[in-house]
């Protein structure tokens, strides 16, 4: 792409010719507020949080749908643009719960972080709010109609990233919510769960199920790692509270998924992580039932039992099993003792099929 030069805040930026004024300025680490806007999302220009000064234009601009252009001066930071932003957020206080106090996304909620920043500590605007309530019957996530600001993300994210196209805006005016057709529950409206919708939710509208009351966003330690479901190998983030997997999320921009992840990847880790049910030690068969038993133990009887079935039946009586929760290494060890040790190529692989 072509390069143009332009300022913002007085700073000359050099950038490709086709991004927006919002991405140039994230790009060279300058911060303008934003809540519609998503890096993976085409923008849209709905919130108006991200309202910038433009040198010889009269109005205020939407930074992120405002494409750079060569000399283009714009200020992020003004006066003016601090009004406006400051109204934007007074506006879409009036009709959201100040419960920051048990609010789930309280420290990561990107509209309490700005109203912090601007000052704002609730709004000027008196009047109706509406009460639509929280939607619970969705198996993994529950849905709070009325913290949802309508900044579109969801939507967006479902039809641009996984081209599902569920759920849509409904209703107009005061009454408008984010549902699906007919108000159906998700899975009837083809929803596959992968909580796209969760991942790109800037405030406290949609939560995972799993996570409500185990801790606080700023209690909870990070873990970057690779999910163990398949040999895809997305990155994902653990968040763990006392030692226990409380929801995982999956970092923006990084590894083959680049923050996307399936139903099982976000939902389905924490759950069989923490299930009492999880076998911490081998098991063997003594007298018709299974007896926990040390590894040690464990690993010499399984090599004294492929030993004798080898010595007495031959090496292609014996078959290898493998599995895409494995790391590559594991699966390249497994066939490698398959082939070299045991001396047999039966091997097979869930992947495979």
């Amino acid at each position: 792409m072509s390069k143009v030069k332009m300022k913002i805040d007085e700073k000359v930026i050099e950038t490709e010719s086709g991004k927006t004024v919002l991405q140039a300025a994230t790009q060279a680490g300058i911060e303008i507020p934003h809540l519609c806007y998503h890096p993976r999302l085409p923008g849209t220009g709905a919130c108006r949080l991200c309202v910038v000064e433009v040198k010889g234009a009269r109005a205020l601009a939407a930074s992120c749908v405002l494409p750079v252009s060569e000399n283009l001066e714009v200020y992020t930071n003004t006066e003016r643009v601090r009004k406006a932003r400051r109204l934007v957020l007074d506006l879409l206080l009036s009709n959201h719960p100040l419960d920051c106090l048990t609010c789930e996304m309280a420290g990561r909620c990107d509209l309490q972080r700005y109203a912090y920043e601007l000052g704002i500590k609730e709004t000027s605007f008196k009047g109706e709010k509406t009460n639509f309530g929280v939607r619970e019957r969705e198996p993994f996530f529950l849905r709070d109609y009325d913290k949802c600001i309508l900044c579109g993300r969801c939507v967006s994210a479902c039809a641009e990233v996984r081209h599902r196209y569920v759920i849509d805006f409904s209703h107009r005016g005061f009454a408008t919510r984010i549902t699906t057709p007919y108000d159906l529950p998700l899975l009837e409206g083809g929803c596959e769960f992968c909580g796209e919708c969760v991942q790109v939710c800037p405030v406290g509208a949609l939560v995972e199920k799993g996570r409500i009351q185990k801790g606080r966003n700023w209690e909870t330690k990070r873990t970057q790692t690779i999910c163990p479901y398949c040999g895809v190998g997305c990155t994902l983030e653990l968040h763990t509270y006392k030692n226990r997997i409380v929801n995982v999320t999956a970092p923006e921009g990084v590894g083959v998924n680049r923050g996307s992840l399936c139903v099982k990847g976000r939902f389905g880790i924490a759950e069989f992580v923490n299930s009492p049910k999880r076998l911490k030690k081998p098991l063997v068969r003594k007298n018709g039932k299974l007896v926990e038993t040390s590894w040690k133990n464990a690993l010499k009887m399984v090599a004294a039992r492929l030993k004798e079935i080898k010595e007495r039946y031959g090496a292609q009586s014996i078959g290898f099993f493998s599995s895409a929760k494995c790391t590559n290494e594991e699966n390249y060890l497994l066939q490698k003792f398959a082939r070299a040790v045991i001396g047999t190529n039966n091997i097979e692989h869930c992947a495979r099929l």
